[in-house]
């Protein structure tokens, strides 16, 4: 599949390449999808200065645990059908962020594994399938959540999702070619 929007090509503008060594070892091919979104300059250097996008994903604020962000993210990547983001993470984060590739594995059915997930994350995790595929959220899912999360973690979570279900929109407007790193 073509690209309609053309990712940015080298040499990037100084203000953008030093947002981009803000975000990325220098070894590390920039994506393409942030190349991309980079084609409106002054948008992306905001949400690098605002830290929305930084080393780890969108709005790390690093009050999740590793592992359940994580796993929220490819949760969303795939209730969003979002291979190109699925694909991004997989081959660079998702490992370091403490997910295993049986985990990995488990994000992408539609029934998750209950020997792979605590009851807490499979909660959470729950809950996006609601907010991805139908924008609500049950009571019983809720209820769920809310045995294992605080209020401010449902909310940090919902932002999450909403963030990248955002992504899963930029990919399916710009149709970035898939970025290989392994």
């Amino acid at each position: 599949m073509t690209a309609r929007i053309e990712p940015l090509a080298s040499p990037l503008s100084p203000e953008l390449q030093a947002r981009m060594d803000r975000i990325f070892p220098p070894e590390l091919p920039l994506p393409q999808l942030y190349l991309t979104v980079a084609r409106n300059e002054g948008l992306f250097i905001d949400m690098v200065d605002r830290g929305l996008i930084g080393p780890t994903g969108l709005m790390d604020r690093r009050t999740l645990p590793k592992r359940l962000r994580e796993a929220v993210i490819l949760r969303t990547c795939a209730a969003a059908d979002c291979a190109y983001e699925w694909n991004l993470h997989v081959q660079t984060i998702s490992e370091r962020m403490g997910l295993s590739r049986l985990e990995i594995d488990d994000l992408q059915t539609s029934d998750l594994s209950a020997e792979t997930w605590t009851p807490a994350e499979r909660a959470a995790l729950e809950l996006v399938e609601d907010l991805v595929k139908g924008r609500r959220v049950d009571d019983a899912p809720y209820a769920a959540a809310r045995a294992h999360h605080d209020e401010a973690t449902l909310i940090e979570l919902t932002q999450l999702v909403g963030l990248y279900t955002m992504v899963a929109m930029l990919v399916a407007l710009g149709r970035p070619a898939h970025d290989r790193y392994r």
